[in-house]
């Protein structure tokens, strides 16, 4: 099951409370002020918890 863009308009970074872009391949969810990674994991879910976040590492992915 894929990601569902529609709840785009409803996540905030569970940090900073602030806007998330969708990675291009659709594979996670960026937040650029936090410069974390949120993985979108089995059946199109994303893992929203601050604690297993990747760090952004030189604007590597890319987003809409």
């Amino acid at each position: 099951m894929a990601f569902n863009k529609q709840l785009m308009d409803v996540l905030a970074c569970p940090k900073c409370k602030g806007e998330l872009h969708l990675a291009d391949d659709e594979s996670s969810i960026i937040c650029k002020a936090c410069k974390l990674v949120y993985p979108i994991r089995e059946y199109g879910i994303p893992c929203m918890i601050i604690e297993q976040a990747l760090p952004l590492e030189n604007e590597e992915h890319q987003t809409r």
